[in-house]
C-alpha cells in the first residue's frame, strides 16, 4: 500500500514543449464524503512528481466556462520556473519565510506553497471573489484541510452545455489555454462517461480550434492528446468491474470459484460514509420505535443499486427490506412481508423496520413505495407506522475514515496513472476491487454498470444479482437467514448441532453483531446456540446458557462484549475447559477475538491428543482493535477504532488550529502493531508516525522537528495550522509518548509548542462502525457453515482431511475469504510482539510523508526498500490492499 515512483517513470515528467505536466481535476454529477480528500491527494501528489496542479470549480460547468476577463498571470505562464517538487530542493515543504504577501509567497524557496485561492474555496468566499474564474492554480496548502470535510469545496454542477459537442469543444478550448495536459475526473458512471467522450473527440476539437483561429499551432502541436483518469466518487456504491489481477501479481489466493472474470464491486469514495448516515439514524429511529412499538419504513437512496439497503439492513438488524437487484419473488409481497414482520411480532419484537431503497419495486417492475408499505403494515397488521425519508442527510457530514484513506489512495494512484498514460491506452479509471487498488478501462466499468440497469428493466434480475460483488450476495444470505422464523433452512435432525460461542482477549467493536449472527444462523438451521459468559474463565465456573432470537436482537449496535471477555487462557485448567465442553455436550466452538483467540484455539487443538472432548470443530474469528492476526488483513473492530482516532483527531487539530503554532503528540493502542497509527495517520492527514514496525531513534526525532520548523516557517502569518503525530504506544521503550512531546516541545519552542494526547481504551470504541458489523455478519455465517461442514465430516466417521483442517481461523486475503489452517496461523505469526511476521500496511509511511510534504532521507528510503516488511511492488499494485 506504500508509495515509490515507478522506476520507468521520469521523477520530472514533463508535458507539451518540455515544460511540467500540468493536470487538473474536478468533481461532477452528485457530491459525496470523501471528494475533498481526493482532491488534496491529487494536488498534493501532482506537486510531488513535479507536476503544475489545477482545480476546476462547479465540474463540467467550470470547464466550459472557462475563465472569463481573467488577469493575466505571470505565475500561470508555461515560462514559469517555480519548481513546485518539495522533494527537488534541500527544503521541504515550508521553507518559505511567513508572509501575507500571495504573490511573493507564490516564488520563494522554488517551492509553491498557495496561489490565494485556497481559503476563499474552503470559508465559500470563492463564489464572490472568485466569480467568472472557474479553473484555478493551486498549491501545497490551498487544499489545507480539505480531507476532514463533507461534500466538494471544489463545486460540481449538472451541465446541460457539456452534453453537446460545442460545449464539449468549449471545454477543449479552455483546456487548451490553460496548458493542460491532462484531467483527474471524480464521479458517477455519468461524469465519467462524459470524460471518455471528451477524450474520444480531442483531436477534433482541437483540429477545429486550430482552423477557426481561436489556438496558435504551438498550442496544437502541444496538445495532440489528452489524458483522461477517472476517480469512482458516488454513494451508491455501483461502480462494476472485472476482476483481473487479484492473487496473481502478489500471491494472494482467489476466490473459491478462481474465476477471474467474475464481476466485482469497483468500490469509490463516498459510499462509506452514506452508510454511516444511514446507520446512524436508524440507531436512533430505533430506540423510538421501540418506545412506541412502532413500525418505520426507512428510504434510502440507491436508484438501481440496493447496496446501501442492504448494509445498513444487516447493519441495523433491520426486520425486512426492499431492493432493486432482488425484489420480492412473489406478485403478492404484501402476504409474505406480513406473515415474516407477524412472526417477529408473535415472538415478542416491540420494532419493526423496513428499509427501501428508492428504486425498490416488484417482480413486475412496479415501484413499491414507503407509503404503499406503510398502509399495508396499518391496515393488515394494525401498526402504529411512520415513513422516513433519509434523502440529502446521506451525502453529507465528514467522511469516515475508510472514504478519507479510499480517497487519499485513489487520489496519489490517479497522479501515477496520468503519468503512465500513453496516446494508445485506455482512460483508466481508480477503484478498489475488494480490498486491492485497481485501474481498470473506464468504459468497461461504465458498461458494466449500466448492464446492471438494463438487466433490471429487462427483468433479469439473477444476472443483475450477479453483477454484484460476492460480499453483495453474501449479505443477502445472511439477511435472509438471521430474519426468518421458519423451518425452512433447518437441517436434519440428527445434523442438529450445540454451538458454542465464547469471545476471548480485548474488546472490539462488532463482537456483539458476531455474536447475534451466530445466534440467529444456529437458530434458523435449528442448532442450539450456546452463550459462554466472560471467556474460559466463565467456562470453568458454569456461566453458560441458551440464546435465544429475541435475546440477541439488539446486539448489531453494541459496542464492547455482551458476553464479556478477558485475556485470561484455556491453558489455565485445559483438562476442566475440556470437561465443561463435554458436560454441556458441545459440538462445534466459535472463538470470537484477537491474538489471544489464535492462541487459545493452539492450546485447544494441541490438547485434543489428550481430551476427547476437545475433538469437536474450533473457529476462530479475528476481532480486535489492533488488527494484529496473522494473515488476515482485517479484524473485526479495528474499522471502529481508526474511526474513533479520526474523530478525536478532528476535534484535536481543531484544538491545536485555534491555538495556532500547535503540534499535538497523539498515543494511539495497538501494542506492539502499528497499524492504528498507520491507517490514523493516513486518516487525519497526520505530519508524522511512529510505529513499532519502523521505531523511533534520536536522529529521526530531529530531523523530524527541522521539518516541523521548516513547515511552520511557510505558513502565511496568521494562517498557521495544528499538526498532528501520530505515536503508537509501543513505537520505542526509550522514546515514550512524553519524552518524544518534550523533544519537538524544547527543539521547536521558536517554530511552534507541543503537547500530548493518550486515546486510550476510548479506541475500542462505542457503537460500532456499520463495516465493522456487516464484516462480523458476513465471516460469521460462513463460520457457522464451517463448523457444520466439519460435523458433518465427523458423524459420517471420513478420515481427516490434512489439507482441510477443523481447527482454523477464517481470515480476509485480497478479495477472498478462506480458512487458514492452525499450522499456518503459526508459521505466520510473530509471537514476541503478538503480530504477523509480514503487515500489508507498514509501507503506507511513504504516502504518510509525501502527503505531509516530507522529504524522507536516501538512507531511510533505502532501508526501507530493503526491510522484508515492506512490499515493493509494480505501479499497479502500490497501493495492494485497503
Amino acid at each position: 500500500m506504500g508509495y515509490s515512483p515507478h522506476p520507468s517513470m521520469p521523477s520530472s515528467p514533463t508535458g507539451g514543449q518540455g515544460r511540467p505536466t500540468r493536470l487538473a481535476i474536478l468533481t461532477s454529477g452528485g457530491d459525496c464524503s470523501g471528494m475533498n480528500a481526493a482532491v488534496r491527494a491529487v494536488v498534493k501528489m501532482g506537486i510531488s512528481r513535479g507536476c503544475e496542479v489545477y482545480v476546476v470549480r462547479e465540474g463540467w460547468e467550470g470547464l466550459v466556462r472557462g475563465n472569463e476577463h481573467e488577469e493575466p498571470n505571470p505565475a500561470h505562464s508555461s515560462t514559469s520556473t517555480l519548481n513546485p517538487n518539495p522533494t527537488s530542493t534541500n527544503a521541504a515543504p515550508g521553507a518559505n519565510p511567513p508572509t501575507a504577501d500571495r504573490k511573493s509567497s507564490r516564488e520563494r524557496g522554488g517551492f509553491v506553497a498557495t496561489y490565494g485561492e485556497g481559503e476563499l474555496l474552503k470559508e465559500g468566499e470563492g463564489e464572490q471573489t472568485l466569480r467568472n474564474r472557474f479553473i484555478l492554480r493551486v498549491g501545497w496548502d490551498d487544499v489545507r484541510g480539505f480531507a476532514s470535510l463533507g461534500g466538494t469545496l471544489i463545486g460540481t454542477a449538472r451541465c446541460a452545455a457539456f452534453r453537446e459537442l460545442e460545449g464539449r469543444r468549449k471545454a477543449a478550448f479552455n483546456l487548451v489555454k490553460h496548458g493542460i495536459d491532462a484531467l483527474v475526473v471524480c464521479g458517477g458512471d455519468g461524469s465519467l462517461t462524459g470524460a471518455d467522450r471528451l477524450r474520444a473527440e480531442w483531436p477534433s476539437h482541437v483540429q477545429t480550434l486550430l482552423k477557426s483561429g481561436q489556438i496558435t499551432p504551438e498550442q496544437y502541436e502541444a496538445h495532440q492528446h489528452l489524458n483522461i483518469v477517472g476517480l469512482v466518487g458516488s454513494i451508491d456504491n455501483d461502480m462494476a468491474g472485472t476482476d483481473m489481477t487479484i492473487g496473481e501479481q502478489c500471491g494472494i489466493a482467489r476466490r473459491d470459484n478462481t474465476d477471474l472474470t467474475a464481476p466485482v464491486l469497483l468500490s469509490g469514495t463516498g459510499a462509506t460514509t452514506a452508510l454511516h448516515r444511514i446507520c446512524e439514524a436508524i440507531d436512533s429511529i430505533s430506540s423510538t420505535a421501540s418506545s412506541h412499538s412502532r413500525a418505520f419504513v426507512v428510504e434510502v437512496m440507491g436508484r438501481n443499486c440496493g447496496w446501501l439497503a442492504l448494509m445498513a439492513a444487516i447493519a441495523t438488524g433491520a426486520d425486512y427490506m426492499f431492493i432493486p437487484e432482488r425484489p420480492p419473488t412473489a406478485e403478492d409481497w404484501q402476504t409474505s412481508m406480513c406473515t415474516v414482520l407477524g412472526r417477529h411480532r408473535a415472538e415478542g419484537k416491540r420494532k419493526t423496520i423496513i428499509i427501501v431503497a428508492e428504486g425498490a419495486h416488484d417482480c413486475n417492475l412496479k415501484p413499491i413505495s414507503p407509503e404503499e408499505i406503510k398502509d399495508v403494515l396499518t391496515q393488515r397488521l394494525g401498526l402504529d407506522t411512520r415513513v422516513t425519508t433519509l434523502g440529502h442527510t446521506q451525502r453529507g457530514g465528514a467522511p469516515a475514515a475508510y472514504d478519507r484513506i479510499l480517497a487519499t489512495l485513489q487520489g496519489a494512484e490517479a497522479v501515477e496513472a496520468v503519468l503512465a498514460s500513453t496516446v494508445d491506452s485506455p482512460s483508466p479509471v481508480i477503484g478498489i476491487q475488494e480490498n486491492k487498488i485497481q485501474r481498470q478501462p473506464l468504459m468497461e466499468a461504465v458498461k458494466k454498470t449500466q448492464d446492471v440497469a438494463k438487466a433490471i428493466a429487462d427483468k433479469d434480475f439473477a444476472r443483475a444479482l450477479s453483477l454484484r460483488d460476492p460480499e453483495f450476495e453474501d449479505c443477502l444470505h445472511a439477511f435472509r437467514a438471521t430474519t426468518r422464523l421458519n423451518e425452512t433452512y433447518r437441517v436434519p435432525e440428527n445434523q442438529r448441532m450445540r454451538i458454542a460461542i465464547i469471545h476471548t482477549g480485548a474488546p472490539a467493536g462488532g463482537m456483539n453483531a458476531a455474536t447475534r449472527t451466530a445466534v440467529r444462523y444456529c437458530l434458523c438451521h435449528g442448532h442450539t446456540p450456546i452463550a459462554i459468559y466472560n471467556g474460559f474463565v466463565g467456562l470453568l465456573h458454569g456461566n453458560v446458557a441458551e440464546l435465544s432470537w429475541l435475546r440477541v436482537d439488539q446486539w448489531s449496535t453494541r459496542g464492547g462484549s455482551e458476553l464479556g471477555t478477558n485475556r485470561v487462557l484455556p491453558d489455565i485448567d485445559l483438562a476442566g475447559v475440556a470437561a465443561k465442553l463435554a458436560e454441556y455436550k458441545i459440538d462445534g466452538l466459535l472463538i470470537v477475538g484477537g491474538f489471544e483467540a489464535m492462541v487459545s484455539l493452539e492450546i485447544l487443538e494441541k490438547g485434543r491428543k489428550d481430551h476427547a472432548a476437545l475433538r469437536i470443530p474450533l473457529i476462530h474469528l479475528p476481532a480486535t482493535i489492533s488488527n494484529n492476526v496473522p494473515i488476515t488483513e482485517w479484524s473485526v473492530g479495528s474499522d471502529t477504532s481508526i474511526n474513533v482516532l479520526v474523530e478525536a483527531c478532528d476535534s484535536i487539530k481543531q484544538s491545536a488550529s485555534a491555538s495556532r503554532n500547535r503540534v499535538f503528540v497523539v498515543e494511539t493502542q495497538g501494542a506492539g502493531c502499528g497499524y492504528i497509527a498507520m491507517l490514523g495517520a493516513l486518516a487525519t492527514g497526520a505530519n508524522l508516525v511512529y510505529t513499532p514496525e519502523n521505531g523511533i531513534s534520536l536522529g529521526m526525532l530531529q530531523r523530524d522537528v527541522e521539518f516541523l520548523k521548516k513547515r511552520y516557517s511557510q505558513d502565511v502569518a496568521g494562517k498557521s495550522e495544528g499538526r498532528l503525530i501520530i505515536l503508537a504506544e509501543k513505537a520505542s521503550k526509550t522514546y515514550t509518548t512524553q519524552v518524544v512531546t518534550n523533544i519537538f516541545g524544547e527543539e521547536g519552542k521558536d517554530s511552534f509548542d507541543a503537547r500530548s494526547v493518550a486515546l486510550g481504551h476510548t479506541l475500542q470504541g462505542g457503537v460500532p462502525s456499520p463495516r465493522d458489523r456487516t464484516r462480523a455478519i458476513r465471516l460469521t455465517v460462513k463460520c457457522i457453515d464451517f463448523l457444520e461442514k466439519h460435523h458433518n465430516r465427523k458423524l459420517q466417521n471420513l478420515d481427516p482431511d490434512p489439507q482441510d483442517s477443523d481447527a482454523a481461523t477464517i481470515v480476509i486475503e485480497g478479495a477472498s475469504i478462506r480458512f487458514a489452517s492452525l499450522n499456518e496461523m503459526v508459521e505466520a505469526a510473530d509471537f514476541k510482539n503478538r503480530r504477523g511476521k509480514f503487515q500489508w500496511w507498514t509501507s503506507a509511511k511513504e504516502l504518510v510523508e509525501t502527503m505531509a510534504g516530507k522529504k524522507v532521507p536516501s538512507d531511510e528510503i533505502e532501508t526501507r526498500s530493503t526491510s522484508p516488511r515492506i512490499e515493493k511492488t509494480d505501479s499497479n499494485e502500490r497501493f495492494s490492499r485497503l
